[in-house]
Formats: C-alpha cells, structure tokens, sequence
C-alpha cells in the first residue's frame, strides 16, 4: 500500500469539520484511504457498491441516516445515491457545535458540481480531491513540486540520473495504483476493463442518456487523449467525429466531473485581458490511461509518437494538481496563450496573484526562443510575474535572464528525486 500524503490533511479535516467529501477517479485509492481513516478515526464503513445496501438506502434515505444514530460513518460511493443529501443535511443542521466528523462521503464523480444535485452542504463541508498516485507518493519522494515552485530555491532537492525512456515511462504507467504492479499485458487489460466496466456504466449516473451514447464514448475518449496537452475545441469535435457540438461539450463536461479529463481555464488579469485567447486546455487525469487509449504500449512508440509532448505536459500539469491537494502553497491553475500564438504551458497563481510560469520541454537542450512564451506572459502580467520555470530532459538547475524576468531550467529528473 502506498503512503497517500493526503492522509493526515483529511483526518484534520474530519476533527474540524462535520462532514468531509473526498472525491476522486474510480480506483485512485479512495476506498483503501476511508477504510484506513475508518479504522484509524472509529467510523463506521458502509459502501453503497453493495447492490443490497444500495437498494436499501434508495428506498428510504432519511431512515438509512437515522438508522446510525451517534455513530460517525464513511458511505463510500455516496454519488449513487443523491437523495442521500438532504438526509445527511438533516443530520447535520441537529448536531452540537462540538460534534466534528460525523461523515466521511466518498464519490468518483464530483456530484456537487452535477446539474443533477440541486442541493448542496454549505458550511458544512469540507471537500478534498484524492487523484491517481503522483510521481512523489510512487517514489516514497518528500518533495512538494508546488511549495518548490513558489519558494524558488532550485539547488536543494537530489535530481536522478534520467533518461528520455525513463520519463516516457511514467507516461506511460500513469498513477493508477492497482496497475503500478501489473506487467504490461496486465495494465492494458486493466485499462481496458476500467473504460468498459466502469466508465461507460458510470456515465449513466451523472446524464440521463439517450440513444446510442457508448458508441459516441467509444470515439470521443480517444480523441480527446489525441489532443491531451492542447486547446479544447469543440467545433474540431464536431467536425472531426461529426457528434453535436452542444452534444459535445455535454459529454466533455460530464468526462471532467468523472476525473477522467480536466479543462484549465486561460488565464486573463490585467492587460492580458485582451490579448490572450479564453479558449480553456484539455489534459487527461492518467497519462497511463491516455496512451492506452491512443494504442502506445511502450517507450519507444510513444517517444516517436505525435503525442508525447502534449501527455508529458499532462503529467507535469497533473503533478502540481496533486501537489496542490497537500502544499503549504495555495495556488490556482491555469494555463496561457496570447493572440500571437506564444503560450505557457501552465500559471500557477499564487494567493496574492503573484504568478509562476511553467513551461514543459522533452528536449535535453534549451534555445533562447524556447522562452518567448515566458517572456510574453512576464511582460503582460508586470509585476506579478515572479518567475518562470523551464522544465526540461537535460541534469542542470540553469538560471537565465529573460527581458529582466527570473527563469529557470530545471530537469524533469527532479521529480523522481534520488
């Protein structure tokens, strides 16, 4: 089992807070998390997985959250049961100042962001992101990329010896944790039975389907896995699998509330506001996932393949997503791209909106150009631009100069520690 370094913010939580929502991927590791704070805290574990619990808590709701009395509860895979909501809401509005932790609610779809969910637990609740395993947790790694970043000290963190194949692997493995020890005939079957059993079956519950809606899945997954890493357009949608294109946008939005692909919105302060495009990026939540999708089965394809710079920008992008859950730092995520077509890949915006730009290179080498997109945005941003990050394949933390604006060059190897 690996160590989650989300453990010990979630069980601050529940001591602070009535009810916590832990939500996530299916198979992130969300289960074996509420089972071990279960355990650890005294909860009570009820999985609504179970057909027959299921069913009981759909027939009566207020009575299944009465039924538990003063005991403290998880309800693991609470989004099959929305009604549950107000019941647990009910609950809560009774409680005595005092009482913390009273829920632990465990979801693989965000279902307060459904349309389908028009109630919500403000004041009540806490809620926290459990993603796929990053680089650090598979690594046993103490790094924090995010706290890193924004302290800008660069040369005390051990950088690994790595190879091009070495990054390409993690790529290619993504952070599920069931196949972290599989071979690699074992993870593509795996992958395989997480689209079909799962993710087609779980769409159902967040859109009321019509007509013949897997199909449509089966061709919008890996097209969005083909462009991971760029702006998200949804007339290329429409054009390129001739789907609607409100259709489109739908089942898109649906993929995000599912954690199985994210949007980043641009970001536009200042006088950015006019010269850069609000066209949102697309990346998938798993590389893993994502090049089994695009039929890439090992290093060599995938390092040859049209594709590898748009998932390597994904892995890095998903890294400071899951870092975030965990850092000191509280940063927002974004990305930018100004009417010239110069772009960073990522902008994390500090809480007094200082922000740090992030570019992701595979290339072990640098070229000044390569920093157009970092000069544009410290340009626009002004003095809230604190620095820019090159992330790149070669083994030097490299500091550069850039239209008098502080960037770096720091090696990918960095995130795999010693």
């Amino acid at each position: 089992m690996y160590a989650r370094r989300l453990q010990p913010i979630l069980q601050e939580l529940l001591a602070e807070f009535r009810i916590v929502y832990m939500t996530g991927p299916r198979q992130a590791g969300k289960t074996t998390l509420a089972r071990s704070v279960s355990r650890d805290m005294g909860l009570e574990y009820v999985t609504l997985d179970d057909q027959a619990t299921l069913a009981s808590v759909r027939s009566d709701p207020h009575g299944f959250v009465r039924s538990l009395g003063h005991r403290r509860a998880v309800l693991d895979e609470f989004q099959y049961v929305p009604a549950l909501i107000p019941a647990i809401k009910e609950i809560s509005d009774r409680l005595e100042p005092h009482e913390k932790g009273k829920f632990l609610l465990t979801g693989s779809a965000d279902i307060f962001r459904s349309a389908r969910t028009q109630e919500s637990l403000p004041g009540h609740m806490a809620r926290l992101e459990l993603l796929p395993l990053s680089v650090a947790e598979l690594h046993g790694q103490p790094l924090n990329v995010v706290d890193y970043l924004a302290a800008g000290e660069f040369r005390n963190v051990p950088v690994a010896s790595t190879t091009r194949e070495d990054i390409a692997g993690l790529v290619l493995l993504g952070g599920y944790p069931e196949v972290q020890s599989k071979s690699r005939r074992g993870r593509q079957a795996w992958f395989r039975s997480y689209m079909e059993g799962r993710l087609y079956k779980d769409f159902e519950t967040l859109h009321a389907a019509r007509g013949d809606y897997f199909s449509k899945l089966r061709i919008l997954a890996p097209w969005l896995a083909g462009v991971s890493g760029n702006l998200l357009k949804y007339a290329s949608i429409a054009n390129d699998l001739e789907l609607d294109d409100r259709l489109s946008k739908r089942y898109v939005e649906i993929l995000e509330l599912m954690y199985i692909v994210r949007r980043v919105p641009a970001w536009t302060r200042g006088r950015a506001k006019r010269l850069a495009t609000r066209m949102p990026k697309l990346h998938y939540v798993d590389t893993g996932l994502a090049c089994h999708l695009l039929g890439l089965r090992n290093e060599r394809q995938l390092l040859a393949s049209q594709h590898y710079g748009g998932l390597l920008e994904s892995l890095i992008y998903m890294e400071c997503c899951k870092h975030a859950a965990w850092a000191e730092e509280e940063v927002g995520l974004w990305h930018f791209r100004d009417n010239r077509k110069r772009e960073v890949d990522i902008v994390l915006e500090r809480g007094d909106a200082r922000i740090i730009g992030v570019e992701v290179k595979a290339s072990a080498s640098i070229r000044r150009e390569d920093f157009k997109g970092l000069a544009a945005l410290a340009e626009l941003a002004g003095d809230a631009f604190e620095r820019g990050i090159m992330f790149y394949g070669g083994q030097e933390v490299l500091p550069f100069s850039v239209g008098g604006a502080r960037v770096y060059a720091l090696p990918l190897g960095m995130l795999l520690g010693a």
